[in-house]
C-alpha cells in the first residue's frame, strides 16, 4: 500500500461521504473486509478522485450519480447523494439527473432513484 495515495484518499473519502460515514466502514472492517476498505481508501478515493486537477469533486458526484443510478445501486446512490451535496450540488440539479436517467435508463430506474433522493434530502433538510 502506498502511505501517501491512501491518506490523500482518506481525506477525500471522509470530505465526501462524511467522516463519520468512514470511521463507521472502518471500525466495521473486519480481516475480510478490511482489504477492500483499504484498496477502496487508496485506489477510488486517493488515484481516482484525487485527480482534481483533471476532472473536480463536483463533477465525479454528477456522473456517479447517473452511475448508481443505472446500475441500480440504491445504497451505494444514497450515500453519493449526500456526497453530491457536500460537492456542492444543489437539490435541483439532483433532481434533474434522475429525470436525466429517466430518458437513458429507464423509468423504473429513475423511480427508484427518485425515492432514494427525495429520502436523503429529506434527512439534509431535516439535519
Amino acid at each position: 500500500m502506498d502511505k501517501g495515495t491512501y491518506d490523500k484518499g482518506m481525506e477525500i473519502r471522509k470530505a465526501v461521504v462524511g467522516r463519520e460515514y468512514v470511521e463507521k466502514s472502518l471500525a466495521a472492517a473486519d480481516e475480510l473486509t478490511r482489504p477492500l476498505q483499504e484498496l477502496i481508501t487508496q485506489y477510488c478515493w486517493g488515484e481516482v478522485w484525487g485527480r482534481e486537477d483533471v476532472i473536480d469533486r463536483r463533477t465525479r458526484s454528477v456522473l456517479n450519480i447517473g452511475m448508481l443510478i443505472a446500475l441500480n445501486r440504491p445504497h451505494e446512490l444514497k450515500l453519493h447523494v449526500r456526497g453530491a451535496l457536500n460537492n456542492g450540488l444543489k437539490p435541483e440539479e439532483i433532481h434533474e439527473l434522475v429525470l436525466q436517467t429517466a430518458i437513458y435508463c429507464g423509468v423504473p430506474a429513475a423511480l427508484d432513484a427518485s425515492r432514494v433522493v427525495k429520502e436523503v434530502l429529506g434527512q439534509h433538510a431535516g439535519g
